[in-house]
């Protein structure tokens, strides 16, 4: 952990097709103006900081930085309905190429490559499902409970070769880490690495903030609790009740929750000189607009803004990832490419306009590269009952419109894949992990929601 103190698949690919700047077959109005990350606003407002910072570290051109926001966004909602749909064969799904144009989706069962080609995605047959990773995982982040002597720093669901991968520089012992949880040698995959990664100690997202007896962290996403507000950050920078003083050192407010091993979550409530706003700090001190959390899939780009190193990206490598720092073992974090140093943690993950997480940890710097870890962002909104701050696109109904019919689905409510809304008298499915917002009614965003 760093302190900044003041003072092999087994896969058979079946059938291939690609996603386009015009459109998916079967997506319901898919846009080439959709929003970075989202389907909510055109991409050519995309922020240029943004555009300038996928080019600099995914080495691409502005034109794939812009069509890349666009194909990850279609591929969220494809990648979600597909999921609805093969049920318990989904195998997970994935975006490669320089502009994100090619989204894979594995299923257990060779039967449902038409329906998976026919949403102009690439069918990969492969020999477990999803679910029987997860539990594979689940059972070795019970075994690093029990022990955390286990020498496997890092262990994740890897859907791009249908395993669950253990990070370890000493094989022999993850043999050991693997037989201890109970899990079928055949799932996992152990590939030898000197990674030790450790969390990154040291009202707007990427903002530097000091804790009470000294410290420097960052300020993930601005948020509020009914007409409190405040942000969300990462655990390990302080417990319930530890101050706070924010970039200026003007007294700034008091953490409220916090969660570290295990998770790596907080959430910490301002004082009336503090008023959170819907961006996070992007290039040269810019401001990048937050308008919802969608959560991405494995291969999207992704931004990270810190308060030691700024503005950085690269891309999703994994979710559903059990990283172990000294302090302990912490699960369901996403790993990236994205660089990051001391002080930057707590900090925003961003993609395109979606916010995705608040930096944990990680291992390496911003100098010669690294590989980074964050905590979702929407478990901390649901755990702590907190609404990200977000942007209003124009022309969208705002809060509390009196002409929204009645239903299920409510503004703030964090949805995940699969879950079931009603509204207007009909019945919808989730996409995309997301909180809802004003305006996100179900028929209005076919991105998120697919009628039933």
């Amino acid at each position: 952990m760093l302190h900044r103190h003041v003072t092999g698949a087994c896969a058979a690919v079946i059938a291939v097709g690609a996603l386009t700047l015009t459109g998916l077959p079967g997506t319901a109005a898919a846009q080439p103006a959709a929003a970075p990350g989202s389907a909510f606003q055109p991409a050519s407002e995309a922020p240029p900081e943004l555009l300038r910072a996928m080019q600099r570290d995914l080495d691409l051109t502005k034109a794939q930085a812009e069509r890349r926001l666009v194909n990850e966004a279609d591929a969220g909602a494809v990648a979600g309905a597909l999921q609805n749909a093969l049920a318990d064969d989904f195998a997970g799904a994935w975006v490669q190429g320089a502009d994100s144009s090619t989204l894979t989706v594995a299923t257990t069962d060779a039967s449902d490559v038409r329906t998976i080609t026919a949403k102009g995605a690439k069918a990969e047959v492969v020999e477990h499902s999803l679910a029987d990773l997860d539990a594979a995982k689940k059972a070795l982040d019970k075994a690093a409970a029990r022990n955390s002597a286990f020498a496997a720093p890092v262990w994740y669901v890897d859907v791009r070769t249908n395993s669950v991968v253990v990070r370890t520089a000493k094989p022999a012992a993850a043999d050991a880490f693997v037989a201890a949880g109970g899990v079928d040698r055949e799932l996992v995959r152990v590939v030898k690495s000197d990674e030790q990664p450790r969390a990154l100690y040291d009202l707007r997202g990427g903002d530097a903030y000091y804790m009470g007896s000294g410290g420097r962290c960052s300020v993930g996403f601005p948020v509020t609790r009914g007409t409190q507000q405040g942000f969300a950050t990462a655990g390990h920078c302080g417990r319930t009740g530890t101050s706070t003083s924010g970039f200026n050192r003007v007294a700034q407010g008091t953490f409220q929750g916090s969660s570290f091993p295990g998770n790596d979550y907080a959430w910490v409530a301002t004082n009336s000189n503090w008023t959170a706003t819907p961006y996070v700090k992007g290039a040269g001190g810019q401001n990048v607009q937050v308008a919802g959390s969608t959560q991405q899939a494995v291969g999207a780009s992704i931004c990270r803004s810190g308060s030691t190193t700024g503005w950085h990206c690269g891309t999703i490598q994994q979710h559903n990832t059990s990283v172990t720092y000294p302090e302990g073992t912490i699960t369901g974090v996403t790993r990236t490419s994205v660089c990051a140093e001391p002080g930057d943690s707590g900090g925003a993950y961003i993609s395109g306009s979606q916010a995705q997480g608040v930096t944990s940890g990680g291992s390496g710097n911003c100098r010669t590269g690294g590989t980074t870890y964050h905590q979702p962002v929407n478990p901390i909104l649901q755990v702590y009952g907190l609404t990200l701050k977000t942007t209003t696109g124009p022309g969208d109904p705002g809060p509390g419109d009196p002409g929204e019919p009645g239903g299920t689905w409510a503004v703030g409510t964090v949805y995940k894949v699969g879950d079931r809304v009603t509204y207007g008298g009909a019945t919808y499915r989730c996409l995309q992990a997301h909180q809802a917002q004003a305006g996100w009614t179900p028929p209005a965003v076919p991105a998120l929601w697919q009628r039933v």
